[in-house]
């Protein structure tokens, strides 16, 4: 039978049986699952990477994040708490990220770092993707107002990176999590923009916080450059993953454990 055949016989039997689809998932993600795991010199367990305690990251002034929409495609509040602790521990910290969306994470950061980039597909790029005008309206809300903000339009795949001419403290990578997207898009960050110092942070990593996207993971694994010897870990609370530079105190996840840290959220309506 001819692959053409098998395809569309596949296509034709899906459409009899939805259901079957749940299959076909589950059996992508044991074999990016597979991939991840293969990598030598990073141990992930059936649970993913190691696991980091959100904690390591925070000080007494990492409590508030602002803005947040709890709207839809944004990040959990853990996430944007660890993007301002990251910013808040550099002197001056310059933080590049890759996908705007309404600004959110650029808009949390901008308060605790001295320089902002965030990268997004400009609106032409996005028309052309037949996306609705009040969608493409949407992205920077929160980020376009705030002076310390720089907005740069193109593909990550193809922006010329190279022409920032800096290192960045803090980069947070928040664009198409494809496999092919996440591998390329750490390849050229780590490339480009990555420093001695710098700390990247991939969001979405994780489904929920300790349920791994493999997918991910697998693209990021592919994406490292051999001198990124740092440790990779998911971040405890949080859907990130994140390189650093320096060691961390890990542990193996658990997600049967006992929660070991917990929050107090206060609620406070800023926007009219």
């Amino acid at each position: 039978m001819s692959k053409i055949s098998k395809t569309l016989r596949g296509l034709a039997a899906l459409a009899r049986n939805p259901w079957l689809l749940n299959h076909v998932l589950a059996a992508d993600e044991a074999s990016w699952q597979r991939r991840a795991q293969a990598h030598a010199g990073r141990q992930l367990s059936a649970q993913g990477l190691p696991l980091v305690a959100l904690h390591t990251f925070l000080s007494a002034a990492d409590t508030t994040v602002q803005p947040f929409a709890f709207r839809e495609g944004g990040s959990l509040p853990t996430d944007l708490l660890l993007l301002r602790a990251l910013c808040r521990r550099v002197a001056a910290a310059t933080y590049f990220e890759i996908g705007t969306w309404r600004g959110e994470s650029a808009a949390n950061v901008a308060e605790v770092a001295q320089a902002v980039y965030t990268l997004n597909l400009s609106a032409e790029e996005l028309r052309q993707l037949g996306l609705p005008a009040r969608y493409i309206e949407l992205h920077g809300f929160f980020s376009r107002p705030l002076p310390n903000v720089t907005h740069l339009h193109g593909n990550s795949a193809t922006f010329d990176m190279a022409a920032l001419d800096r290192k960045f403290d803090v980069i947070f990578i928040d664009g198409d999590h494809t496999y092919e997207a996440v591998r390329t898009d750490t390849r050229r960050v780590f490339e480009h923009l990555v420093g001695p110092e710098t700390v990247v942070v991939w969001h979405d990593a994780s489904r929920q916080p300790g349920q791994p996207r493999w997918e991910v993971l697998a693209g990021i694994l592919d994406g490292l450059p051999t001198s990124a010897i740092g440790p990779l870990v998911q971040v405890e609370n949080t859907l990130c993953a994140l390189y650093s530079p320096r060691p961390l105190p890990t542990r193996t996840p658990d997600p049967l454990a006992d929660p070991e840290h917990w929050f107090a959220v206060q609620l406070r309506q800023v926007g009219a």
